[in-house]
Parts: structure tokens; C-alpha cells; sequence
């Protein structure tokens, strides 16, 4: 588990090798429907990979974080999601629709994530993939089988359910692990890079069709990306991880 240090703690020391991200109190808020960030620090012996993130992004807004590899954005999600690795010290606090998530257990947190790999399961149809997203309350089988039947419907691919995925495009792989996270029920949604591998033109409509669907169920939504036009397409605000604050 990541050890907890505190606020003032991290923000104390303005050493020049310390990496900040831009500090925003003023876009903080108290909606209860929103993801959250105060002053968040991440360190891995005794270095950080940046500190003093303050953010807040309400219902159906994706905000964007920017930064070359290594400087600390997968690690920021994974603080998140709670899989963030036990050598790291963390600061700050995050909360979503209210409630406090750094110290609840991974499962309850409610965190839907896309990767830059889909993840689909090889050995499961992409009906199966699908029905994996479920949350347990839905357990009547007619319920299950709408339910995917309905995600299949939105995502253009009705009649593929018995499909391997293996037998799928990259744009197809993408709606189908879209759809997983979002039968979920996620409170949030964190984007990890998703469109990196897909060509430009494909790289664009599986954009729209992923911010399409987040604003449409009002979940905020973190973006860590190096792609400019990706945050060009997110529309909301743009933090970028080189910059610093003293």
C-alpha cells in the first residue's frame, strides 16, 4: 500500500528537481458529483514526480493531463484506480461524488479505465467481455443479456456477440472495451494514453466516439496523454506536467 504524507509536507520544499504540476485551487470545487484532486503529490525515493496537483472535474467533462513518458501520469492513475505500487509516497486527497477514495479498497472505488491496450480477454467471446463489466447487482440472466445486447446496439456492432475478439478491428477492439467500462457503472473514468496505437484517421473517430459517451453519461473523466490534439478533442482543461510552480 502506498503510504500516505502530508500536504504541507510535500509542498514545503521548493527545491528546483522537484517536477510540479500547475497548482489551481481556484478550480476547486465542493461538487458532489465530481472527481477531485487536492494538492497531489506523487514520490518515489525521495523524488517527485510532481506535486501540488489541485483539480477538479465535474460530471461529462474530460479534463486533459499532458507530459512526455516517465514524468508521472500512469503513476497519477494508477494512485487512483488503487494499484499505484508500494515504493511510492503520495500526498494530497481525491474524492468522487464526495467520498474521500485514498484509503477505500481498490474494488469500491468505482474507477473505469481504458488502456492503451484494450485488454480484451482472448478465451472469452466479445458478448462474454461484455457481461465480465457487469456489476454482480444485475444477476438475472434476461437482465445480463439486454444489457449487453443494448452495448452492442450503441456501439454498432449488433450481431457480434458469439465474435472472437481476435477477429475484430483495432476500432472495434476499442468500442468493445469502451462499452465493458461503461456497463460497469464506474463513478469516473480515467484514459490512459487509449489511442496511441490506432492509425490517425481511426484515432479520431474512436475519440469522438469514447468522449461521445462519457459526456452522455455525465462521468468525469481524467485524460493523461503526450498527443496534443488528443486534449484538442477532450475540450476541457489542459494541464501539462512540464510546467512548474514555485
Amino acid at each position: 500500500m502506498t503510504r500516505q504524507i502530508s500536504v504541507a509536507g510535500a509542498l514545503a520544499d521548493d527545491s528546483p528537481n522537484l517536477p510540479a504540476m500547475r497548482h489551481t485551487p481556484n478550480r476547486l470545487s465542493s461538487r458532489q458529483d465530481a472527481l477531485e484532486l487536492q494538492g497531489v503529490g506523487i514520490c518515489l525515493a525521495d523524488r517527485w514526480l510532481f506535486r501540488g496537483l489541485t483539480l477538479s472535474v465535474g460530471p461529462g467533462d474530460v479534463a486533459t493531463i499532458m507530459g512526455p513518458s516517465g514524468c508521472g501520469k500512469s503513476s497519477l492513475l494508477n494512485l487512483l484506480c488503487g494499484s499505484l505500487d508500494s515504493p511510492f509516497d503520495v500526498a494530497g486527497q481525491v474524492s468522487v461524488a464526495g467520498q474521500n477514495i485514498l484509503q477505500t479498497a481498490p474494488e469500491q472505488r468505482r474507477m473505469g479505465v481504458l488502456y492503451q491496450d484494450d485488454l480484451l480477454f482472448p478465451h472469452m467471446t466479445v458478448a462474454q467481455n461484455l457481461l465480465f463489466g457487469l456489476p454482480a447487482r444485475i444477476s438475472r440472466r434476461a437482465e445480463r443479456r439486454a444489457a449487453v445486447e443494448a452495448a452492442l446496439t450503441d456501439a454498432e456492432l449488433s450481431g457480434f456477440g458469439d465474435r472472437d475478439p481476435a477477429t475484430l478491428s483495432g476500432g472495434q477492439r476499442a468500442r468493445v472495451a469502451l462499452m465493458r467500462t461503461l456497463l460497469s457503472e464506474p463513478s469516473a473514468v480515467l484514459l490512459d494514453e487509449p489511442f496511441s496505437k490506432l492509425d490517425t484517421e481511426l484515432r479520431q473517430r474512436v475519440r469522438e466516439f469514447v468522449f461521445s459517451h462519457v459526456r452522455r453519461r455525465n462521468l468525469p473523466t481524467l485524460l493523461v496523454t503526450h498527443d496534443p490534439d488528443d486534449a484538442s478533442a477532450a475540450g476541457g482543461e489542459v494541464i501539462n506536467q512540464a510546467e512548474t510552480s514555485h
